[in-house]
């Protein structure tokens, strides 16, 4: 818890709400002897009093879930014994004491050996064994007061729940000093029991009391009888609210001895209404599986026919067979006889001679075609040759001549052409389309001048 600083300025709440935190830290568990007065018992099931002495007196709460266990009635000037811790009530800020626990104030050494006592067996592991319990219990060996009424109780509940079982009473004190004693010799002598009698279950039981009359059963000595039987032990000590030493040793506690018989032994009714359910399960399974054989029955009655039948039946579907492979048979010959005729068309297409006369043929038609193809490339050459022999003949000197030009040609027989290359004088030979003439040159005219100012010479024939 932090603790405000000097500085701090807290409201009510606050301040109560930390006092009340301080409190229940610093006093969390204590026990307190005094005096009780006030005691008010509101609707709410709690207890509110004053615990008081001659110097003081502090105010108590006491709540519901803690009080039901108290098992005496606190009256106003009682003395008692209560452990709780301390707080505040932040409403009020009243300074009050939450009560866990309480008894009568002489039963505080009581109660103090009995802490002591658990915590010293609890250490030594003697509370960790917990055997399990026969399943059915056949034998049970009952350790109790045989006037007490612990043992009416369980055998009136053994009476009505399972009377086939088998109950041996070891009678023992189960109060007072020499109760101890009594109680470690008689679980001595349960386990002693052999063959027959010996049980499979000893119960150890009690009616409700005060500590001081159940302290037989918070002894040491009891304590260690309990763990070193060989017998698995149910303790059945007191009341709900009760708890003893051989409560906690035991390998099973039972609130009451009426709860410990019903652990112990199962109830007939509950047997009888299982059993029953158990046959009618039976009977219904029984019945299912009788209607389930007599409807297989009936499948296989309807299935089983007259051999007759199934004889006349089998030669019909054997004559479809048969009608059925013929129809096969004959569709396949056909299919074969097509691929047969397809075959064999294939074979006199592909015949030697028939194709020698398809070559022939193609031959022939190709020789036609190649004279054709001759005489019309002939034709065409020659057509070609006479355009060209025309051509070749206009173009030639004779046909120039032939069309009015002349050739000049000088003493040398060498055609002139050039004005430039004469002088006046020269003879000059001109050869015409038909026949020659010679001529002399008067005039010469070279190239650049006016041609039209001086006329070509005249050759002067001879």
């Amino acid at each position: 818890m932090q603790t405000p600083s000097p500085t701090d300025v807290l409201s009510v709440g606050q301040l109560n709400r930390l006092a009340k935190q301080l409190l229940e830290d610093c006093f969390s568990q204590v026990s307190v002897v005094g005096e009780l007065s006030n005691l008010a018992r509101p609707g709410s099931g709690h207890w509110y009093f004053t615990l008081k002495d001659d110097r003081a007196q502090i105010r108590c709460a006491m709540f519901k879930s803690r009080n039901f266990a108290v098992r005496f009635q606190p009256q106003a000037g009682q003395q008692v014994q209560i452990t709780g811790k301390v707080s505040l009530y932040e409403g009020r800020g009243d300074y009050q004491l939450i009560v866990d626990t309480m008894q009568p104030a002489g039963a505080g050494a009581l109660a103090q050996a009995f802490e002591q006592l658990k915590q010293e067996l609890k250490a030594a592991g003697k509370f960790d064994r917990k055997r399990a319990l026969p399943k059915r219990v056949r034998h049970l060996a009952v350790i109790t007061s045989p006037t007490g009424a612990a043992i009416r109780d369980v055998l009136s509940v053994i009476a009505r729940r399972w009377p086939a079982l088998r109950v041996t009473l070891i009678p023992s004190q189960v109060q007072g000093e020499a109760a101890a004693a009594q109680l470690v010799n008689a679980l001595k002598l349960a386990n002693q029991l052999s063959g027959d009698d010996r049980p499979d279950v000893v119960l150890l039981t009690r009616g409700g009391g005060s500590l001081e009359d159940l302290w037989p059963f918070n002894e040491r000595s009891v304590a260690d009888a309990v763990f070193s039987s060989e017998l698995p032990v149910v303790s059945a000590v007191g009341h709900e609210v009760d708890f003893s030493i051989a409560d906690f040793v035991a390998d099973l506690r039972a609130p009451t001895p009426s709860a410990a018989a019903e652990l112990l032994c199962p109830d007939q009714m509950e047997v009888r209404t299982y059993l029953s359910s158990l046959n009618a399960s039976l009977q219904n399974q029984i019945l299912r599986t009788l209607r389930g054989a007599r409807e297989r029955q009936q499948s296989l009655h309807k299935r089983l026919r007259n051999p007759a039948q199934l004889i006349s039946e089998r030669s019909q579907r054997l004559d479809e067979r048969e009608l059925y492979l013929q129809r096969l048979i004959g569709q396949l010959l056909q299919t074969h006889r097509h691929r047969v005729n397809s075959l064999e068309k294939r074979l006199l297409s592909l015949s030697p001679s028939r194709q020698l006369t398809q070559q022939q043929r193609q031959l022939e038609e190709t020789q036609k075609r190649l004279m054709v193809a001759v005489r019309n490339a002939l034709r065409h050459q020659q057509q070609r040759l006479n355009h060209t022999a025309e051509m070749i003949r206009k173009l030639s000197p004779d046909g120039t001549l032939q069309r009015g030009y002349a050739i000049v040609l000088d003493a040398r027989g060498k055609a002139v052409t050039d004005a430039g290359s004469l002088s006046q004088g020269d003879t000059l030979q001109a050869r015409f389309g038909r026949g020659r003439a010679t001529a002399t040159v008067t005039t010469v005219e070279p190239a650049g001048e006016d041609s039209s100012a001086n006329p070509a010479p005249t050759p002067t024939g001879n």
